[in-house]
């Protein structure tokens, strides 16, 4: 964002959750620990007994797209896809959607596993798993549209082809900070007069069988991971007539160094500010104590709010759904600037900063 250039300010927002299908309320049922983890439905063949947080079934009042259509969508995609519709009805913006900018965060991929069991069952051979099956067979048990399931990009493109939107775009892989790189990008389009409204969130679910068994592999579940799904939209400009609150900051750091030094070294970009909310994004138990001291110490005083508790991590998402849970504080006029802090399981950092409009 540049200095001395208007400000981007929040016109609309989405979010979908175990809240529910809207964002007004979900800050202040996660501050009145309203949502709670309960046991897994989705990974109960694969891993029950789990805790996540889930959504119910998306209503057909708000979700988009025919069955045909649907089926082309992972879990992830038809989440975005929801998500960037309510956002943009929420702003009011039904015109000249082919000029509005998209800039999401997405997961991995997560295409039926009906279909990815079938593939794999053609790519077996007495050995096991083999490439040469795979090119034979494998890719030939399931349906070519399968690849709209499985690239990870469509988590943006679905949403836009759904919507049509059609201006700046760009998908960042991300586990926690490619989503601040996309919000990045977002006010870097608009600070550059490339659009003069753009779409900023993530879409994403940790509650994918393949993606949640990653994250045992990987020892995440092991050590406090909560898996999650969602996903989180603002829509940014720089002229509104009424906007919900003002973009101030994005700023995001690592991996490389300590997670307290890269806190430290992040918490500069906002150094003088006074902050009288600060909400918490931690993928697990060690995050979370890190953020929470680096909060206390910098900004004593401050009411504090974690999402985690009530949302666990839904990767690519969870940063997104803070900014809406902190945006649902600001509207409702219990927080003046807002400070959201991540650290997701990509070993970074990232601070938003949101405040009301003067």
């Amino acid at each position: 964002m540049k200095r001395g250039a208007p400000p981007i300010v929040v016109s609309g927002a989405a979010a979908l959750s175990a809240f529910g299908f809207g964002w007004r309320g979900l800050g202040r049922a996660l501050r009145d620990r309203a949502l709670k983890p309960a046991v897994s439905t989705q990974l109960q063949e694969s891993h029950a007994g789990v805790l996540a947080s889930e959504l119910a079934s998306i209503p057909a009042a708000v979700d988009v797209g025919d069955a045909r259509t649907q089926k082309l969508m992972s879990r992830a995609a038809r989440l975005g896809a929801v998500a960037v519709k309510q956002a943009l009805d929420d702003a009011g913006w039904a015109d000249a959607r082919e000029e509005i900018g998209c800039f999401f965060g997405v997961g991995a991929s997560g295409g039926s596993m009906t279909e990815l069991r079938e593939m794999l069952r053609a790519s077996r051979d007495d050995a096991g798993f083999s490439l040469t099956r795979f090119g034979s067979a494998g890719l030939a048990a399931c349906s070519p549209l399968f690849a709209f399931q499985l690239m990870n990009n469509f988590t943006l493109c679905h949403a836009a082809i759904q919507s049509g939107v059609a201006g700046p775009n760009s998908a960042f892989y991300s586990r926690g900070n490619g989503t601040l790189v996309a919000l990045a990008e977002a006010a870097h389009a608009l600070s550059e007069g490339d659009c003069a409204r753009a779409l900023a969130g993530a879409a994403d679910t940790a509650l994918h069988p393949v993606t949640f068994a990653e994250l045992v592999r990987e020892g995440r579940a092991q050590n406090g991971f909560v898996p999650g799904e969602g996903a989180g939209v603002l829509a940014l400009t720089r002229e509104a007539e009424q906007p919900l609150a003002v973009l101030e900051h994005c700023g995001f750091r690592g991996p490389g160094l300590a997670p307290s030094e890269l806190v430290r070294e992040l918490l500069e970009g906002v150094d003088g500010l006074e902050v009288d909310l600060v909400v918490l994004a931690p993928w697990g138990a060690s995050a979370r104590a890190t953020l929470r001291e680096a909060a206390e110490a910098r900004f004593a005083g401050a009411a504090l709010l974690d999402i985690s508790l009530g949302l666990g991590d839904s990767l690519a998402a969870t940063p997104a759904l803070a900014w809406v849970a902190a945006l649902d504080l600001l509207v409702s006029g219990e927080a003046e600037r807002a400070l959201i802090l991540n650290a997701g399981t990509d070993a970074a950092v990232g601070a938003v900063l949101l405040g009301r409009p003067t």
